[in-house]
């Protein structure tokens, strides 16, 4: 029997090649030093992939995980890990989602599975309380999300209790970008994890389970949770996270110059207040969507009625807006939530999508791409329906759109004649919503993420819009002056670097970042509070700090043998050469290099290579990586 209580205590690994499943037993000392969801797949894939493994060949591995507070009463405990080498990047992949799926995995009697190989045909994976079994996928393929979504529901049985995960056509058609889906509308969208689920042949894992998650100390973990749900109830935010979403953040972006437009040529996009939280509120949202165990309610379902982008589904959130609308400047709001509509029924990431349209949309501004090249489409500034027809075209690969399926890096590099200056991306993945010259300490979060271009690895939104209590909780009261200041890059190391270290954690507990960073609700005391009457492993503060410090530096080491060094650690040249034009960052750029130093000397890293010392990597008990550490000899 398991040890500690939170975890469902078995794994199920899945073998495609020999069309063969076995459940194990959860490994109880990985529990303990990785916890579960993105530290688990940490582990999992650092000891099963390496440099030659190929993103879309059968070798690669794919872990689908949860944490040991996901489908408890924590507030937003909903979140599941999709994690492997990514074909995007082709170094660390890792996407996540809230819904419904993840907590019934648990239930089901899994915390975590694992797929390996590549099934001859077309499959998907069946999980009901304990048990599993391989099935034809074959009259699923070629279907949507949501066309698979009630296929799968006809063939289960039970209406609504299974709950589903699945890809759709961009994923089959090996699209860089493709996500995985779950519960129709939720994305485990960034690094391509559908691109690898699709080179697999796995379209689907239907989960369904009756089974309970034991608890440590139930006296002490109902008085706890109650106490947390009172805390969340009374933060601010939570209202307003009901009332208009994460879309609300298109103004608040725009008023403090961080909302990409153009493809980042600015921070801020003169039809923004057409695009945002209020007009979807007001005009198109039905009614807000709550995960599980979710109190804030920030999910959306909204529709509209008529014309040709009409449809009725799940909403944007601010970075779809901010991609798919700002950055190609299109004001046109009915535009961008039809193709985000779309993006999710062909399973796609619309961060992805929209930031490597802009690219496009900029490549044809200046000459470089002409109607030529794009098979007849005018890409100018603005045309909406150009951007929605590339939805279709991208996830099929028809004509233009085979091109665009690769992401801008590798596009860019096919088209040649300078198109590859205007790639906003670091280390192959495009940025999301997010202007680093407006907000310092995102543009270093940017550079540093393990997974490329990610604004949530560090999440570092505390200079945001001034949350200057969380600040005083968080850090030294002698760096208050200027850590909270946006625009400043003094402190903005040490800002990043707590904030990952904590953002990892959360993602490896399962439960969502908004509540527990945005607003800053809960830091790491209710966490270990939380996490130690569900579990009973009795850790400390320290000790839960240090697993978090332990993943970031193994995600750093996975990154290391594939060659990542402190030169991959950068932005695009627009951001760090290119003053802000406008709004409050007027003039300003991101001061990297002296924000990398501070960074780097925090973590414990070499400062002319971006390399985990060999005293780091021992101190968090990483020593099994050191072989793979060049220059192993170095203090």
């Amino acid at each position: 029997m398991f040890k500690y209580g939170g975890y469902a205590g078995q794994i199920l690994d899945v073998d495609l090649t020999r069309g063969k499943s076995v459940a194990k037993p959860f490994d109880e000392n990985l529990a303990r030093e990785y916890l579960g969801g993105a530290g688990f797949c940490s582990r999992v894939l650092y000891d099963e992939i390496g440099p030659r493994t190929r993103p879309l060949g059968p070798e690669n591995v794919l872990v689908i995980t949860t944490g040991p507070l996901t489908g408890t009463l924590f507030p937003q405990a909903s979140r599941h890990v999709v994690a492997a080498k990514s074909p995007l990047t082709d170094i660390w992949g890792e996407a996540h989602a809230a819904g419904h799926w993840g907590p019934e995995l648990k239930f089901a009697g899994f915390d975590a599975i694992i797929v390996r190989g590549r099934s001859p045909k077309p499959v998907y994976i069946w999980v009901e309380d304990g048990k599993a079994e391989l099935r034809s996928a074959r009259h699923l393929w070629g279907k949507d999300v949501y066309e698979t979504d009630a296929a799968l529901r006809e063939e289960v049985g039970d209406g609504w209790s299974a709950k589903m995960l699945y890809i759709g056509q961009a994923g089959e058609n090996l699209v860089r970008f493709a996500a995985v889906m779950n519960d129709l509308d939720r994305a485990s969208a960034r690094t391509g994890m559908g691109t690898v689920m699709g080179s697999k042949r796995l379209k689907a894992v239907a989960v369904r389970g009756s089974k309970d998650i034991p608890i440590a100390d139930e006296k002490k973990y109902v008085k706890l949770m109650d106490e947390l749900h009172a805390k969340m109830l009374a933060d601010p935010f939570t209202q307003g996270r009901a009332d208009y979403g994460t879309p609300s953040l298109v103004e608040l972006m725009n008023e403090i110059g961080r909302l990409p437009t153009r493809n980042y040529q600015t921070g801020v996009f003169e039809h923004a207040e057409a695009i945002g939280g209020k007009i979807i509120r007001q005009r198109y949202l039905v009614k807000p969507r709550a995960d599980f165990a979710c109190l804030q309610r920030c999910g959306r379902y909204t529709c509209v009625p008529e014309g040709p982008y009409a449809y009725i589904g799940g909403g944007p959130e601010y970075e779809t807006l901010s991609c798919v609308g700002s950055k190609c400047s299109i004001g046109n709001i009915k535009s961008i939530l039809y193709a985000h509509h779309l993006c999710n029924r062909y399973g796609m990431d619309t961060c992805s999508f929209g930031s490597t349209i802009a690219w496009a949309m900029e490549c044809y501004e200046r000459g470089i791409l002409t109607k030529k090249d794009t098979g007849g489409l005018d890409l100018t500034w603005g045309n909406h329906e150009a951007m929605v027809e590339l939805v279709r075209m991208i996830a099929f690969r028809e004509g233009f759109g085979d091109l665009l399926a690769e992401g801008s890096y590798r596009a860019a590099r096919k088209v040649g004649k300078g198109a590859e200056k205007y790639v906003m991306a670091i280390k192959k993945q495009e940025l999301a919503g997010q202007d680093g010259r407006a907000q310092k300490s995102m543009g270093l979060g940017n550079a540093t993420a393990a997974r490329g271009a990610d604004h949530l690895y560090a999440f570092p939104v505390l200079d945001e819009v001034g949350f200057e209590k969380a600040i005083k909780e968080r850090f030294s009261a002698r760096y208050l002056p200027e850590i909270g200041q946006k625009l400043n890059p003094k402190y903005k190391g040490l800002m990043v670097k707590e904030c990952e270290d904590f953002a990892v954690v959360v993602e490896s507990v399962g439960i969502c970042k908004y509540g527990t960073m945005i607003p800053p609700t809960f830091y790491y005391r209710d966490v270990l509070r939380a996490l130690n009457a569900t579990t009973g492993m009795k850790l400390t503060e320290r000790e839960l700090r240090r697993i978090g410090e332990r993943i970031v530096n193994l995600n750093r080491m996975f990154n290391v043998r594939h060659g990542i060094r402190r030169k991959d650690d950068t932005l695009p040249e627009r951001l760090l050469k290119e003053p802000s034009p406008d709004g409050p960052p007027k003039g300003h750029v991101v001061e990297l290099d002296y924000m990398l130093d501070d960074y780097y000397r925090l973590r414990g890293w070499d400062l002319k290579t971006g390399l985990p010392t060999l005293k780091k990597l021992r101190s968090l008990g990483l020593g099994f990586t050191v072989k793979h550490l060049p220059g192993r000899r170095r203090k």
